[in-house]
């Protein structure tokens, strides 16, 4: 059943499995606080999953295969895995809503996090790696449900919801990797390995976070968005993935928030990943370089509410440029660091600062520049481009470093940043307002409809 107008100002929203819900637009601040609490709380025990499952990964890959040099693999079937699944799972959010695409994927995470489990008990390698591309779901989750924040956003604060979803992985980040050794002495006896540990935990949460966002994610945010508009309540087909292509190739704003968010995040990985061997090779400990990246991931989260003022109040084209600036003056510090470890470590943070502008601003801007019946669509073609990219940069990131060095890399994480500031320049027209947002849900000079 379609959603459809009643009494002029309500509306029905409609699902598959249950009855039509009536919303009024009156109501609509606290649903968006609902949707906002739901979410965020969803994203602190996924966040804490995956962390503290990530934090002995390769661990437990090394034991399970009994080499060093296949120990990588793990991470990477982790990214392949939420790469993957982010089209199919998208595909799912654009024709049923955004609750049962959250609630598969936190299922399939939980199931890899359990296969996981059982790859390690009797020794197989090949089952490991099929297990933590299952166990990628919860993360592809995570990263959609910033988008869930945007459906119901009022434009004006669109980025700002976003930007609190990405915070709340602050928490999951910074608590996950200190309570992966008390999840390991946890499973002592049970004839587990107590690297894996970790994983009987993280299926446990991503369960609970399936069962939160089942229970309470009512009515779905992107069936309501679609109820209160009905100009983006589009057929099936308007909301299918090819459709979302073709929205993307009609939008060189969206094309431009694709790249932004692709870029960012390949630019990080690619650096974050190789910079803890770069420390190593000037004489850096175990404990500085874990202080390095603490203070990298907080640059990532914490300061994301930030961004995301900035992108509402500025426009999201100038915080795009923002992320580049700062992307690339990273590259800089970190390039030409060597022995000054100090400067590693603000390379570093500013490398997260400039990950979490990109992403926040080209999350907002990707999602004004597509129409509404395409957008879950077109998100999911983000996520699967991002972690697919970074992927691919971080294998590219070893082979530079053994073969040029960490300043090479530096330099070659530095140039991807061209492209999106290319696609920036054209997209900013004399006399425009370079992306402020306007009351009408569209950003002027931003072709936010695409």
């Amino acid at each position: 059943m379609a959603a459809r107008p009643l009494a002029g100002t309500l509306r029905w929203v409609t699902t598959a499995d249950r009855p039509a819900i009536p919303v009024v637009p009156a109501d609509l601040p606290a649903l968006r606080r609902r949707v906002t609490a739901v979410l965020v709380t969803s994203q602190i025990l996924g966040g804490l999953g995956v962390a503290t499952a990530v934090a002995l990964a390769t661990i437990l890959a090394k034991d399970v295969s009994g080499t060093e040099a296949l120990a990588g693999l793990a991470p990477t079937a982790s990214v392949i895995g939420t790469a993957v699944l982010s089209m199919p799972l998208a595909a799912l959010m654009a024709a049923r809503g955004r609750r049962p695409g959250l609630v598969l994927a936190y299922l399939i995470g939980a199931v890899g996090a359990a296969v996981v489990v059982a790859a390690s008990a009797v020794g197989s390698f090949p089952l490991l790696l099929a297990g933590l591309a299952g166990f990628g779901a919860a993360s592809s989750a995570n990263l959609q449900a910033r988008f869930a924040a945007a459906d119901l956003a009022e434009p004006q604060r669109r980025a700002r919801a976003i930007a609190n979803v990405v915070w709340a992985t602050t928490i999951g980040a910074v608590l996950g990797p200190n309570i992966a050794a008390p999840a390991g002495r946890s499973v002592s006896g049970l004839g587990i390995p107590d690297t894996a540990g970790p994983f009987v935990w993280a299926g446990g949460v991503f369960l609970l976070s399936a069962l939160l966002v089942a229970v309470l994610l009512r009515p779905d945010p992107l069936l309501t968005a679609r109820a209160l508009d009905p100009g983006n309540d589009a057929s099936p087909e308007g909301r299918s993935l090819r459709a979302g292509l073709a929205a993307v190739g009609a939008s060189p704003r969206a094309r431009l928030a694709l790249v932004t968010v692709a870029v960012s995040h390949t630019a990080m990985v690619s650096i974050m990943s190789m910079t803890p061997v770069g420390l190593g090779h000037h004489g850096a400990g175990i404990d500085l370089i874990g202080l390095v990246i603490s203070g990298h991931i907080a640059g990532m989260y914490a300061f994301s509410p930030v961004m995301g003022r900035l992108t509402d109040q500025l426009g999201r084209l100038p915080v795009i440029g923002l992320s580049l600036g700062l992307l690339g003056c990273a590259a800089l510090l970190a390039g030409t660091a060597g022995p000054r470890h100090a400067q590693t470590a603000v390379g570093l943070f500013v490398l997260g600062l400039g990950w979490s502008a990109g992403l926040v601003s080209g999350s907002t801007l990707l999602t004004e520049s597509v129409p509404g019946a395409s957008r879950a669509a077109v998100q999911g073609l983000s996520d699967l481009l991002s972690n697919a990219a970074a992927g691919a940069g971080g294998a590219a990131a070893g082979l530079l470093m053994a073969q040029a060095g960490y300043g090479w890399l530096n330099l070659a994480a530095a140039l991807l940043l061209l492209p999106p500031a290319a696609l920036a320049l054209r997209a900013i027209r004399p006399g425009g307002t370079a992306g402020k947002t306007t009351g009408s849900g569209a950003s002027a000079g931003d072709g936010a409809r695409g």
